[in-house]
């Protein structure tokens, strides 16, 4: 390890036997020990998981290093056995310097002692002298702005309170290894731009980073090399911007697995729910659909309802050439198609969607009705559909299409048919109504159209 070298990491991995009962615990602490006395190999009772497995890295004095992954990819097991807080079932980590770690919420405070009492213990375990400690209290105290309650048991103290007194302490030290493990989550605004301030000073002044942290752009501002970790294994190590670029590459990819599994089985269920719908009194039941379990009954009669005139018999998302599709991309065509079914003479009908995405949020809502009266209002000579007459045992199907401007996401397809007694939405009628009736996910070519957000307002910059 050379002089000039902080943290040095070589094939670290980290082991946890896990155990599916007690019982397997104490055979595995007795037998193979007996086993070996006889001369046979050693049986295990447990399965391993490696928490971390051949992690190599070297940080220089005064570097600020930012280690990403997702939650479970080992970033705080490493942190831990860089602190010396964990052992590392094989490879080594070598340090120099004093290390100050925020790695868990108020580890090391003692919760019956005071605020002051717990300044002044973690400076003692940091290896300040009482002396050192006075200097330093005002500026502690100051910086985590907890006024009176630095006199009170740190039981009573609020998360956020916690976290300000740990971080104080820590930073006034002034450490030659700072490492900072999603802690800062926890602050308000005020007390984080006031940490990221004083995380800048330290690392100005010499003082060597590790900082974990979800918020990318955290990462690319205050570290000037960052590792990215994924189950456990090193993914890539090297310039930040590089790095925060490839964790965006990989959310991209597990986001749009993820939606693409999802979309498939929400789109059955959904579909299993409205064809029930369209069965009239239930007689005409495949068996498959006569013994339905009481539960999902209940949730059926949950996502659909109305007086029954007209039914959706099927709800289907189509792409541009007519073909059904699930996955879209922003700028593509979307069509809606919504097959019905008459049990009644009928007219002035409105056949709708809401679009949701998966937060709950209504993103959209419109239906032939829109389109009646925007050309009642242009006088145009256009039929309108509130105008159609339908037959009973009729079917009919309406498609809605648009070129998608939606931002990357999963949604939620309600469909609607309604009786509107005026063309204005003034006297409505629910025929049918149901939750659920498909879903659809759009993704995103990073390459070709990139935006944040819920949709496309297509910019255009200039200059």
């Amino acid at each position: 390890m050379s002089s000039d070298t902080a943290i040095t990491v070589e094939n670290l991995s980290k082991c946890y036997q896990i155990y599916s009962s007690p019982r397997d615990r104490l055979k595995q602490f007795f037998i193979p020990h007996l086993q070996r006395a006889v001369g046979k190999p050693p049986s295990h009772y447990f399965n391993e998981f490696w928490a971390l497995r051949d992690v190599s890295f070297e940080v220089k004095k005064g570097e600020s290093v930012g280690i990403l992954g997702r939650n479970g990819s080992g970033k705080s097991t490493l942190l831990q056995m860089i602190c010396g807080t964990l052992s590392p079932t094989a490879g080594s980590v070598q340090t120099t310097g004093r290390i100050a770690a925020l790695l868990e919420l108020g580890s090391g405070f003692n919760p019956e002692f005071s605020g002051r009492e717990n300044v002044y213990m973690n400076g003692a375990l940091l290896g300040l002298t009482s002396q050192q400690i006075d200097e330093r209290f005002d500026a502690i105290a100051s910086f985590a702005d907890i006024g009176q309650f630095i006199d009170q048991p740190v039981k009573t103290y609020s998360s956020g309170m916690l976290i300000r007194l740990a971080f104080a302490v820590q930073v006034q030290v002034e450490p030659d290894i700072l490492v900072v493990d999603e802690a800062l989550a926890v602050g308000d605004a005020l007390f984080q731009k006031r940490c990221f301030r004083r995380i800048e000073k330290l690392v100005a002044d010499g003082t060597t980073l590790l900082f974990v942290s979800h918020d990318q752009e955290s990462v690319r501002t205050l570290t000037s090399r960052a590792l990215l970790l994924k189950q456990g294994r090193t993914v890539t190590w090297g310039k930040s911007s590089d790095v925060v670029l490839e964790y965006r590459r990989q959310l991209h990819d597990e986001e749009s697995s993820y939606f693409t599994a999802a979309t498939k089985q929400l789109a059955a269920k959904a579909q299993a729910a409205v064809t029930p719908a369209a069965t009239g009194d239930g007689s005409d039941r495949s068996d498959e659909q006569a013994h339905t379990s009481p539960a999902e009954t209940a949730r059926s009669d949950k996502l659909t309802f109305g007086d029954g005139e007209v039914r959706i018999v099927k709800v289907e998302t189509l792409n541009g050439e007519g073909q059904e599709s699930t996955v879209f991309f922003p700028g593509d065509a979307l069509r809606i198609r919504i097959s019905c079914e008459v049990l009644s003479p009928i007219s002035n009908l409105n056949v709708g969607v809401r679009i949701r995405n998966k937060e709950g949020i209504k993103i959209y809502s419109w239906g032939t009705l829109n389109q009646d009266m925007r050309l009642r209002n242009s006088a145009a000579s256009t039929p309108l559909f509130w105008d159609q007459k339908f037959s009973a045992g009729e079917t009919f199907a309406v498609e809605l299409s648009c070129d998608s401007p939606l931002g990357m996401n999963l949604y939620e397809i309600q469909a609607t048919v309604t009786f509107e007694e005026t063309p204005d939405y003034m006297g409505q009628r629910m025929l049918h109504w149901i939750d659920e009736a498909a879903f659809f996910q759009i993704l995103m070519n990073r390459d070709e159209n990139f935006f944040g957000g819920v949709a496309d307002l297509r910019m255009n910059a200039s200059w």
